[in-house]
């Protein structure tokens, strides 16, 4: 009889890497952080409109994550609890930039932009529209109001549900419903109609910017 192929980490459910991760096996952390870099990324500098805060924000929420793992429940799906303490740590930084003013909440140097494609784009004016419109979409989200901000986040650029973002923002379904329809007005006035699929590559997270913090987190989580 065949012996059945291994399952890919990759392929894992996240019950089974939180039981990796509880056993202190490191991949278990690492494939964690790789399946949900993308989405914590987005809420966290949604909520404080900044890459390099965002980061910070969501390395130092993985480390509390990491090491309270056990009191994780299962009373609510992994990816909310999960991006629950996302939330809490960059609302927390929030609230700290603003008792003071004196530090600008947007100190960043550089953008993230990147225009995500299957194969190279050999024109460079092709390549540089789209990063202009990238950061048409990045700089319109910002200013949307904190409510409308983050249920957009969620649902358009992050694509989760109604009943994910209610749970998650702890709102009704209804709510969820008029807060996007809102939000989606107000961007409309200055992107009309590049909000669509072009939102969806909007703040990403990924390459060597991914694996840097994930290698941070492993160190501190780790030690040496």
């Amino acid at each position: 009889m065949a012996q059945q192929a291994e399952i890919s980490i990759t392929e894992k459910s996240d019950p089974e890497l939180v039981a990796m991760a509880l056993a202190r096996d490191a991949e278990g952390f690492r494939a964690i952080m790789r399946r949900y870099n993308r989405r914590l990324f987005r809420i966290a500098r949604g909520i404080l409109r900044d890459d390099a805060m965002a980061e910070d924000a969501l390395q130092e929420a993985y480390l509390k994550a990491f090491r309270h793992l056990g009191d994780f429940q299962g009373a609510s799906a992994f990816s909310t609890w999960l991006t629950r303490i996302v939330m809490n740590e960059a609302l927390a930084r929030l609230r700290k930039v603003r008792r003071m003013p004196e530090v600008p909440v947007d100190t960043m140097q550089g953008r993230i932009l990147d225009f995500p494609t299957g194969s190279p784009i050999d024109n460079p004016e092709t390549t540089m529209a789209q990063r202009q419109i990238l950061k048409l979409v990045e700089e319109a989200t910002d200013k949307l109001p904190e409510e409308f901000r983050l249920v957009f986040i969620a649902r358009v650029i992050e694509e989760m549900s109604v009943e994910e973002t209610a749970e998650l923002l702890d709102l009704k379904p209804e709510t969820v419903r008029s807060r996007l329809h809102r939000a989606r007005a107000l961007l409309r006035r200055e992107l009309d109609q590049l909000i669509g699929p072009i939102a969806l590559d909007a703040f990403p997270f990924a390459g060597w910017k991914c694996d840097r913090l994930t290698d941070k987190v492993m160190g501190e989580l780790m030690g040496p």
